[in-house]
């Protein structure tokens, strides 16, 4: 008999797990997502991707404020479930949550445990210029991030890889890795590992302020700071007193005023080398490479970026 299960995730990294899940056949008793946000210029409440995709499914969804309450528990346990996977849902699991099934909670983690446990794990890790990450499906406890594993693959991280490219890699590798953790349970296979009690990092959520360029920083950490922003919230400067998002930018050779534009195609002096910027944005305006972009903005040599 298929594992009973629910799923619980909203961005459109959970997306690809919920898809593996329906099409491997297991039994989705509900789906659990964040409640629908005002978005956009009109401020509309807009679905979360998997509550979209779930109602496309034709699955039963659900948008708890909080499940910190005797109704929201009673609801999740009358499900009766074998197993809960949660991917990048968005709510911390009570200890009702995580005990009602009956082999628990799964979790899809994008980094390498103890490394990065919170709430931003794949621009925390590019940003910090790691030179690799992975997945691991994990137990879920009540702790942050700090349950055993299950399974666990690691990889490179591509040299002009951003956070959005790297998001888009790890939630299909964890849909797979989910589906093998949920085999390996059905078979009475599945095994756990406490996770390293030395290494630990913690992925904080990306605060707004942190987006703003800071010239004077080497060139190669800016070029990962820059990536582990792109597309969103993006890295930004003000050029001329108007903010511009730089989404992609690689070092290159050069030297000057950290912050000064060295010629007019783009080449910015940093702390310790330079960046030559590659694809920047204007507010209200698509993503631009730097060369349709500078047929209408000017970024003149020595011009300063704020």
């Amino acid at each position: 008999m298929s594992l009973r299960l629910a799923f619980m995730g909203s961005p459109d990294f959970a997306v690809p797990a919920l898809n593996a899940v329906v099409d491997a056949g297991y039994d989705v008793a509900a789906v659990y997502a964040q409640p629908p946000r005002p978005a956009g210029r009109g401020k509309k409440d807009r679905l979360t991707a998997v509550h979209a995709r779930a109602l496309e499914l034709g699955l039963e969804v659900r948008t708890p404020v909080s499940l910190r309450n005797i109704d929201a528990a009673a609801s999740f346990a009358a499900l009766n479930l074998d197993v809960a996977v949660v991917a990048a849902y968005g709510l911390i699991l009570p200890r009702p949550i995580l005990d009602a099934p009956k082999h628990g909670c799964l979790n899809i983690h994008p980094s390498l445990l103890p490394r990065w446990r919170g709430a931003a794990p794949i621009q925390r890790a590019v940003m910090a210029g790691d030179a690799e990450t992975g997945v691991c499906i994990m137990q879920m406890g009540e702790g942050l991030d700090t349950g055993p594993v299950i399974l666990r693959e690691q990889g490179p991280i591509g040299a002009d890889e951003t956070a959005g490219a790297l998001n888009n890699r790890l939630a299909v590798q964890g849909a797979r890795m989910l589906c093998e953790a949920l085999n390996l349970l059905e078979t009475g296979a599945l095994t756990i590992t406490p996770q390293a009690e030395s290494g630990v990092t913690y992925a904080a959520k990306i605060d707004k302020a942190e987006a703003r360029i800071d010239w004077t920083r080497p060139a190669t950490d800016l070029d990962a700071h820059i990536r582990g922003l792109s597309p969103f919230p993006g890295a930004w400067c003000e050029i001329a007193g108007e903010r511009v998002k730089v989404l992609l930018a690689i070092p290159a050779e050069g030297s000057g005023k950290p912050g000064t534009a060295l010629n007019d195609t783009g080449l910015i002096a940093c702390g310790t080398g330079a960046l030559q910027l590659q694809t920047v944005q204007r507010a209200g305006k698509p993503a631009l490479p730097i060369d349709a972009f500078l047929r209408g903005f000017d970024l003149p040599k020595g011009i300063n970026l704020d």
